[in-house]
């Protein structure tokens, strides 16, 4: 009879700890249908945010940007021809709706459309460079080195300003950022040498 009741415990000992295994997690989910707050999308990052939480967001960006470049009311106009030339075109919004497609086209045709893209993006990079250059150079000298900071701030050298908050954490989705982007330990083989075992 010891024995039955040692069992007994043991096994409702071992079904106690299992339901508390299971609710635990459930108490840490946030509530169902509680999307982030616009401070916390704005900490997270653009991809976090929705399309007018973005919206709001990047006219708030471009109108801090404006006071710290103190322009003056005969520079208005090209910073109104700046700022419209700096939104996306219907066209890159085409290109990634094209995206989608994309399985279901063969490999030739796939990369035919990559590369159309490609030089769809390249034009639009090239677009936005012009107008930056136009727009740079109705600045005078102090608001030339101002533009030149923020757009340093901003952009950095890794390309996107919350790299500065995520670059740096391990398991980062990007990868490494040292430049080695390769598997395995030790370094890699000289061409033609025989691989290591």
């Amino acid at each position: 009879m010891t024995r039955f009741k040692i069992t007994q415990r043991l096994a409702c000992t071992a079904l106690a700890a299992a339901l508390a295994g299971m609710a635990i997690p459930s108490m840490a989910q946030p509530a169902p249908g509680a999307g982030p707050t616009a401070e916390q999308a704005q900490r997270q990052g653009p991809r976090a945010m929705t399309p007018e939480q973005r919206q709001q967001f990047m006219l708030q960006r471009a109108e801090a940007f404006k006071q710290k470049l103190q322009l003056t009311p005969a520079q208005e106009p090209a910073w109104n021809t700046f700022m419209q030339s700096m939104r996306p075109d219907a066209g890159s919004r085409k290109a990634w709706l094209e995206m989608k497609d994309m399985d279901k086209l063969t490999t030739p045709e796939r990369i035919d459309r990559m590369r159309a893209i490609r030089a769809q993006r390249a034009a639009e990079m090239d677009r936005r460079g012009d107008a930056v250059k136009a727009f740079y150079a109705t600045l005078t000298p102090a608001q030339q080195k101002t533009f030149d900071a923020e757009g340093t701030r901003m952009y950095g050298r890794r390309g996107a300003q919350w790299d500065r908050h995520m670059g740096d954490h391990k398991g980062d989705w990007r990868g490494p950022r040292n430049g080695m982007h390769r598997h395995g330990p030790g370094p890699m083989p000289a061409p033609g040498a025989p691989a290591a075992q």
